[in-house]
């Protein structure tokens, strides 16, 4: 069994992006690691190359900057560069990561044992992971149904699959449409630091991306302006990837307590007091469909 592992990264040393923790935490699982890098005005290419480890091939790419954001897929750029990366591994199974996700290292055989035992059952298409989002700082993660709880990240390398945008995988049939991909759970957690970066450095980024989605100026972001009873202590640990990257916090994240909260984040409230009450649990849309 070969396992490639792939990405898209551009000015990720800009953006605050764990790529080099990320990119490392599967290098042991992986037999090549395939990075289309787009066009960068920081160190991110001198960080990627520091790494020093051969399964490394990095795609040199270009963002089609012309793309419309307001047209019927936004992020279409997004999946165009996660698309080139996938399009250029050469394993049984291909595992993305995106530049802010992280795999700790006890996960690890876990993944190996679901790729091994699914690649001979052709109804499993994709793996799926569960995820825990961190917020403000490491000691603190989300718990909120508004928040994806599961998705894809290893698919099938031999199925005809791309990607619209990042998040998730399409999977063509007859030419005409695309589905999503059917899966099995590997028990696995993909950890998730992008709200952890500082304020300035998100929004840097969503000033820098905003045009990938659609035309509308990007709400900047002030993390204390945030529901904080979907806040939750983390005790750790974390990956040992990601250790240095980690910048030194006390306590869990404190939002502001005279904060009014968004229509959307008051539905989320209400759906959590059910999930607590009665023990039920909501998802977001799926982007898949598990199969076994």
């Amino acid at each position: 069994m070969k396992v490639s592992g792939f990405t898209f990264i551009r000015n990720g040393q800009k953006l605050g992006y764990p790529f080099v923790p990320s990119i490392r935490s599967i290098l042991p699982l992986v037999d090549e690691f395939v990075i289309a890098l787009g066009p960068c005005d920081d160190a991110t290419e001198q960080m990627i190359r520091a790494i020093g480890d051969p399964k490394i091939r990095i795609i040199p790419t270009t963002w089609n900057e012309r793309m419309r954001g307001d047209y019927s897929v936004g992020g279409f750029v997004y999946g165009q560069q996660k698309s080139i990366a996938l399009f250029n591994c050469t394993g049984d199974w291909a595992f993305y990561l995106e530049a802010d996700e992280v795999v700790h290292e006890d996960d690890l055989p876990k993944i190996r044992a679901a790729m091994e035992k699914h690649l001979p059952d052709a109804r499993v298409e994709a793996l799926v992971f569960d995820y825990r989002h961190f917020y403000g700082n490491a000691n603190t993660c989300v718990d909120c149904p508004g928040w994806y709880r599961t998705e894809v990240r290893i698919i099938r390398n031999s199925i005809p699959a791309w990607s619209s945008e990042a998040l998730f995988f399409n999977v063509v049939e007859k030419h005409k449409k695309s589905r999503y991909p059917r899966a099995a759970h590997t028990g696995a957690t993909i950890f998730h630091y992008g709200w952890m970066r500082n304020e300035a450095q998100m929004n840097q980024k969503l000033t820098d991306v905003q045009k990938y989605w659609n035309d509308t100026p990007p709400n900047l972001v002030d993390y204390t302006q945030f529901d904080g009873t979907v806040l939750r202590p983390f005790a750790g640990p974390h990956p040992q990837a990601v250790q240095e990257w980690l910048p030194p916090a006390e306590g869990v994240f404190q939002t502001d307590p005279n904060y009014q909260l968004t229509r959307r984040e008051k539905k989320y409230r209400w759906m959590s007091w059910v999930e607590k009450t009665f023990g039920v649990r909501f998802k977001k849309q799926s982007h898949h469909r598990l199969v076994c």
